[in-house]
């Protein structure tokens, strides 16, 4: 499994357990990292947009995409294509966790820490 992610937090528990690639920017440069790993043939194992959380309100983004490649996904492309979409609708609270007060950036990383946590388990236990 490969981990894009721009959360500290979630680099830390993460980064030995699968190939993690580790986003220096906000939300939606995680997700354009996402879509380029698409168009690379990965596709999607989580929502790019998952939680209740608005993408314009918290810096933070986890998403995981499958180890191996193939074909282009369109599916995968759909789903990111529409999370950019959203994401580009709405002017961003945060462009990156550093802009947020350190109290709120420590409740979204948190957030974002748990929603791919619960994700991740069933995946992690079964090796991908």
């Amino acid at each position: 499994m490969i981990l894009v992610t721009n959360n500290e937090k979630v680099r830390q528990a993460y980064g030995g357990l699968c190939t993690l690639q580790f986003v220096e920017g906000g939300h939606t440069d995680v997700l354009c990292a996402v879509r380029d790993l698409i168009h690379q043939g990965h596709k999607l194992l989580t929502h790019p947009l998952a939680g209740s959380v608005k993408p314009n309100e918290t810096p933070f983004r986890s998403v995981a995409l499958t180890r191996e490649t193939g074909g282009l996904d369109m599916d995968s492309l759909t789903l990111i294509e529409s999370a950019l979409a959203v994401c580009r609708q709405f002017k961003p609270r945060f462009q990156r966790g550093e802009d947020a007060p350190e109290s709120m950036r420590e409740d979204f990383a948190e957030i974002d820490y748990r929603l791919i946590h619960g994700a991740l388990a069933p995946h992690l236990q079964k090796g991908e």
